[in-house]
């Protein structure tokens, strides 16, 4: 999550993994659960007398676990009622994904789910990374358009976004897979390919 209290790695050219879901689709005594477990976790990390290394080692496995613990927790409430399930609302968010394709970053795939959207993205021909402005353009200029579509007003994005940079090839391929499988994992199609809120750069994978 994003949080100005922990600490948090964003290396330079590195390749992100993010997630970022509507506003209060969890109910907010189990997101409050969730988080200060992490936070609780996070805290005992940092009171450790641990060398730097062994410091991200430890907060790296544990962002992993939270957003396993998290995004599981969003597939429980996948609602019908959802805007993400809005082709329209799809359209403005993918658009938005790819506006800044090349210009903050380069696209590498994505999956627009019922309530959460999975986003990969390498950072390496860009200069000084600015995850929050990034995630901003994406977010704000999105909700915008899409409260007008829906004529609708209010928040529409949870706040925080959860983000993970890729350490290695295997983790790299492993999470591609991840974003790609998510409809099928929940049994909205059979194959990844056949959703079509779904977008795989072309050479990433064999």
């Amino acid at each position: 999550m994003q949080q100005r209290n922990l600490p948090h790695i964003y290396p330079e050219g590195a390749t992100f993994f993010i997630n970022f879901c509507l506003h209060n689709v969890i109910p907010q005594k189990i997101a409050d659960k969730i988080k200060n477990e992490y936070d609780v976790s996070i805290n005992e990390v940092v009171q450790k007398k641990l060398s730097k290394n062994e410091q991200e080692d430890s907060l790296y496995k544990l962002r992993k676990k939270y957003f396993a613990t998290y995004d599981k927790t969003l597939e429980l409430y996948a609602k019908e009622d959802d805007y993400l399930k809005n082709p329209k609302v799809v359209k403005i968010i993918m658009d938005r994904m790819k506006e800044y394709d090349g210009k903050k970053y380069d696209l590498l795939s994505y999956c627009v789910m019922s309530n959460h959207v999975h986003l990969l993205f390498c950072t390496a021909d860009y200069e000084k990374i600015d995850m929050s402005h990034i995630m901003k353009l994406i977010k704000g200029g999105s909700a915008h358009s899409i409260n007008q579509v829906l004529k609708r007003k209010g928040i529409f994005w949870q706040k925080e976004s959860y983000d993970h940079y890729v350490r290695n090839d295997k983790e790299f391929k492993n999470i591609i897979y991840y974003i790609l499988e998510n409809p099928v994992r929940v049994g909205v199609v059979e194959k990844w390919d056949s959703y079509p809120f779904t977008y795989l750069k072309s050479d990433e994978i064999d």
